[in-house]
């Protein structure tokens, strides 16, 4: 009887490459779908097999130590549940790389997910930047079994069913004739491993849901919509697996007095009529503490001041934008008579004509209107 290194043409020390490319090239010539014939479909056979056992490296052994065509020590010829399998004959019909191994039996440790929580901040934290605690429900690692989803003092048993491989195959016919299928053990999920005695707490799954506290470091600059990612504090994965990352979005609450605008600060400050004609100085509360605004005298509605280097720091790089003073010159709604009589004295002053409590418009008045719109 010829050997299997003989029916595959290759030398006892031929590589699993090489025992590969040697099935490949006979299988396209003997397959009976495209050679048909008894003789054919027994070299063909004969072909399946002898690549069956060396390219298994403990077939191999088996069969170079002993001889036994199975490549199995009691001679049987009982499928082990490893070996040739579907991949190699899809690849060798449709052209699929060289070295492809078998598939192994699944981790049950796997990645946690990534969790995405939002934060509240006031605008005066997003110009400063602020420390932030949180309070985060979660996937964290199982405390009674560290992960490792079994009651303390047992452990995953090997699978009966697959021989630990994570896989079962069978024969199924098809258009190329006979062939295995791979597919995940149903019994052990693909593991190759069964929790016979799973932990209590975690009912086998290696985490629970649990709450706990962590404080962020929120930067200055950042706005509403800014995700600040802090990798490994997401959900801890099944098993005891690596955690994944937990993004937070801040969300910046609106300020009573200020109004932001990029990375400047806007506020509006209302000063009496007198005040903006006689010229003051008036205080304003800023992050920055009190701060002296000059209001000239004439000053009009609508003015800005501006405050340099008062605004919200740059996230990403050096300064801080500006604060912009809007001036709004307040006119009395409401006058006493002994008031009227006043404003009445002024405006006589000033040259300003009043018929029948309307003002009478001058050139000088228009000159000025027109100069305003020549402005625009």
């Amino acid at each position: 009887m010829s050997s299997h290194y003989d029916v595959l043409g290759v030398s006892p020390e031929a590589t699993g490459e090489e025992i590969k490319k040697a099935y490949r090239k006979l299988a396209r010539k003997l397959h009976p779908d495209v050679n048909p014939g008894e003789d054919v479909a027994e070299q063909f056979k004969a072909v399946t097999h002898a690549y069956e056992v060396l390219s298994d490296p403990q077939k191999r052994r088996v069969y170079d130590a002993t001889g036994n065509e199975n490549g199995t020590d009691n001679g049987s010829g009982a499928y082990s549940g490893q070996g040739f399998a579907f991949q190699d004959i899809f690849d060798t019909f449709f052209g699929g790389g060289g070295g492809h191994g078998h598939g192994g039996p699944a981790s049950r440790v796997r990645r946690g997910q990534d969790a995405l929580i939002s934060v509240r901040i006031d605008l005066k934290d997003a110009v400063f930047g602020v420390n932030k605690k949180l309070e985060v429900d979660t996937a964290v690692v199982c405390p009674t079994c560290d992960g490792s989803c079994c009651r303390p003092g047992t452990q995953p048993e090997r699978c009966d069913i697959c021989g630990g491989s994570g896989q079962v195959q069978r024969a199924v016919r098809s258009i190329l004739g006979q062939v295995l299928t791979t597919a995940p053990c149903g019994s052990c999920e693909g593991f190759g491993t069964v929790i016979k005695d799973p932990c209590n707490e975690c009912s086998g799954q290696g985490r629970i849901r649990s709450r706990r506290s962590l404080t962020i470091k929120v930067p200055a600059g950042v706005a509403t919509g800014t995700r600040i990612q802090l990798s490994g504090q997401g959900e801890a994965g099944p098993a005891g697996g690596p955690a994944g990352d937990l993004y937070v979005e801040i969300r910046v609450n609106n300020d009573s007095v200020f109004v932001r605008e990029g990375d400047d600060l806007h506020a509006t400050l209302s000063v009496p009529m007198t005040a903006a004609a006689l010229g003051t100085e008036v205080q304003l509360e800023t992050f920055d503490g009190e701060q002296d605004i000059d209001v000239k005298a004439g000053t009009q509605s609508g003015e800005i001041i501006t405050l340099r280097g008062l605004g919200v720091t740059h996230l990403r790089g050096y300064g801080r934008g500006d604060l912009k003073v809007h001036l709004h010159v307040e006119t009395p709604t409401k006058l006493d008579p002994a008031q009227e009589d006043l404003l009445q004295q002024l405006a006589k002053l000033r040259g300003e004509q009043f018929t029948e409590g309307k003002l009478v418009a001058s050139g000088g008045m228009f000159a000025k209107l027109r100069d305003k719109l020549g402005n625009l």
